[in-house]
């Protein structure tokens, strides 16, 4: 770890210890993490032990009557269940009603309608989504006597102050539509265009008088590049590059014998080169010509984009690949032939609703989730995921467009809750 992530991970830490992430279990609306019993109707009820009930909930009292609060989850999606009690023994549901609003990070509001069942409880029939993290407001009615308690539960959340999230390398973008590709990642290696290359030969036999280009040289077509004398006339001619391009290779040298339609040189227009892509398997039955490509230079990582002009025919003999081949410009000369590359082909694009960049995504007790920022709070998100690319995944469910999402340093975020105690198990 480089010393300043770790001193960015350390003022996290230390964050912890000056303001702490507030939070409660979800079985907090059950198991207790507040147990002041209001005394008077919209009383808060909260503190550090929460009174339980028969069933286990969170027991709320008031003037002699009491709801029993829980979330059932016991093979069925998680809803509000309650009991009903006057001087501490249990009513039947039908002596009274319970709602629940919820009031969750950035404000929105959820209400929970509790009706009877044949055992003697009230039950939601809506489901409390993840997180349960939550302002909570319960009232209710019992024997004509109206009651109503207000408490927090929270799980899986923080605060993190701004500097010193932004310190610790911590950065949201807010979710929001993109594309998910087909892509395939493959090696390759440059070539010159077939054509685009020329040995220069002399014409007829004789001693080599003079040459007048070196390897690396640039030259354009028709420039002179040897002398040479011929042992038929005994007098001297000129041999010249039929194209533009440079040197690759120089064959001769001043004073030996050049023989007839020997080749003096190697020229090649290298301002367009081959990239010979090698595709393995499978890969190989559904990638077509026109296909997008972005290659990357191994020495300093620059990348540009092309398309596929062609698929080969058969397989390369020694790797029993096949060969897709695009062209790849060259103006600049840094593109070498015979240099390996690598590159990214696209196949196809899918538009998504929801996207967010791969490095948002940690593993939260047994969910894949991302973290949402609301000012200084941050909390998880369950998700749904789709499919996904080298880079970007599809969300299915857990946010909504515009959620701003933690994409750099989420597991400092994750340590962090988890460090508060904010991570329940079920």
């Amino acid at each position: 770890m480089k010393p300043q992530l770790m001193l960015s991970a350390l003022a996290l830490s230390l964050l912890v210890s000056a303001c702490g992430g507030a939070s409660s279990p979800k079985e907090g609306l059950g198991d207790g993490h507040a147990d002041n019993h209001a005394d008077e109707p919209g009383e808060t009820a909260g503190s550090e032990e929460a009174a339980k009930g028969q069933h286990g909930g969170r027991l709320l009292q008031q003037d002699g009557y009491g709801v029993e609060l829980a979330v059932a989850e016991d093979g069925t999606p998680p809803k509000f269940q309650a009991w009903l009690y006057r001087q501490g023994k249990p009513l039947p549901a039908s002596a009274g009603s319970v709602e629940v609003q919820l009031q969750r990070l950035g404000g929105i509001a959820e209400r929970h309608t509790l009706t009877p069942q044949p055992d003697g409880s009230l039950l939601a029939a809506s489901v409390v989504g993840e997180p349960h993290s939550f302002d909570v407001q319960l009232r209710a009615e019992i024997g004509g006597k109206a009651l109503r308690w207000s408490y927090p539960s929270y799980e899986g959340r923080t605060r993190i102050d701004a500097g010193i999230a932004d310190e610790a390398g911590i950065r949201v973008a807010p979710a929001a539509a993109g594309v998910i590709a087909d892509e395939h990642e493959v090696q390759g290696l440059l070539t010159p265009l077939e054509g685009r290359a020329v040995q220069v030969t002399a014409r007829f036999p004789g001693p080599i008088r003079r040459l007048n280009a070196n390897v690396g040289d640039p030259v354009r077509a028709g420039q002179v590049l040897a002398t040479v004398e011929s042992n038929l006339s005994l007098t001297d001619y000129t041999v010249a590059t039929p194209i533009a391009g440079v040197v690759l290779a120089r064959n001769a040298s001043v004073g030996a014998m050049a023989g007839e339609g020997a080749p003096l040189f190697e020229v090649a227009d290298l301002s367009q080169l081959w990239v010979d892509l090698h595709i393995f398997g499978a890969d190989a039955g559904h990638i077509r010509p026109g296909a997008a490509v972005r290659v990357t230079r191994l020495s300093d990582g620059v990348s540009v984009e092309t398309t596929l002009e062609r698929v080969l025919p058969g397989t390369a003999t020694a790797s029993q690949s096949t060969v897709a081949r695009a062209i790849l410009d060259n103006g600049d000369g840094l593109w070498r032939p015979g240099s390996a590359v690598r590159a990214r082909i696209t196949v196809e694009q899918q538009p998504a609703a929801l996207v967010v960049p791969l490095s948002a995504l940690q593993r939260f007790r047994d969910w894949d989730v991302a973290f949402v920022r609301v000012g200084d709070t941050y909390e998880v998100r369950p998700l749904q995921l789709g499919k996904r690319d080298g880079t970007r995944v599809e969300v299915l469910s857990g946010l909504r467009e515009g959620d701003q999402v933690v994409v750099e340093q989420s597991y400092l975020v994750k340590a962090d809750i988890e460090k508060s105690g904010a991570s329940h198990d079920h």
